[in-house]
């Protein structure tokens, strides 16, 4: 597909069916990714693919921890939400949760969709990325851009992914299990596979402001 037919069909998938990515394709989205510009080159990314046995561990491992009390090394979110950005998290959350059947009120079954993460939504490819904790914001906006890389170059193969935060505040287990030095921070983790088109949550299509809302146009008639 067209690179705009792949970012304009990328959506974030939280049910995968089994079957395999071959390592090829993987290290083909990684390595064409990495064309991400970056300032002065320094590519600051680096990633762990797992699957088969090393993913079933680190995804046992952290369901096992869902709920544990743990921090992230850098933060997400800010401390108070704020409009827009409040009825966009509201209103993706309540359109997530109903798609599934959870009502408002009902924290358990919250709480067990938001271990699902763990698990990567069942993807057979589970990916970890980390970014040296010297490197400054600069670094971090390459970083994004890589990201989008990869999620957009495995949709124009016909596959599909979840970029998960929730992989960060996990730090130290997967530091532990993925042997990661500890000059690296764990940025994220995303899910690669194919998608279930049976899951109901599956059918979630999120809404974009459009160009004409977030951006000042000048210099055009109209």
């Amino acid at each position: 597909m067209t690179a705009e037919e792949a970012i304009a069909s990328r959506r974030s998938i939280r049910a995968f069916l089994p079957t395999p990515v071959p390592r090829a394709d993987v290290e083909r989205i990684l390595d064409i990714a990495a064309r991400a510009p970056s300032g002065t080159n320094m590519q600051p990314w680096r990633g762990y693919a797992l699957t088969g046995a090393p993913l079933r561990a680190l995804t046992e491992a952290l369901v096992a921890e869902a709920g544990a009390k743990v921090e992230a090394e850098y933060r997400y979110y800010p401390e108070a939400f704020f409009e827009p950005y409040l009825s966009r998290r509201r209103k993706v959350g309540w359109d997530l949760y109903g798609l599934l059947g959870i009502a408002r009120g009902e924290t358990e079954k919250m709480q067990r969709q938001h271990a699902r993460n763990f698990t990567f939504f069942g993807a057979p490819v589970g990916l970890i990325f980390t970014i040296d904790r010297r490197l400054e914001i600069g670094s971090w906006l390459d970083y994004g851009i890589f990201l989008g890389n990869v999620m957009t170059v495995a949709r124009g193969m016909g596959l599909d992914t979840c970029p998960q935060a929730a992989f960060a505040p996990h730090h130290r287990t997967i530091r532990a299990m993925l042997n990661i030095p500890a000059n690296e921070v764990v940025v994220c983790g995303m899910a690669l596979g194919h998608a279930d088109p049976a899951a109901p949550e599956n059918a979630l299509v999120t809404e974009r402001a459009p160009a004409a809302e977030f951006c000042s146009f000048q210099g055009w008639d109209r």
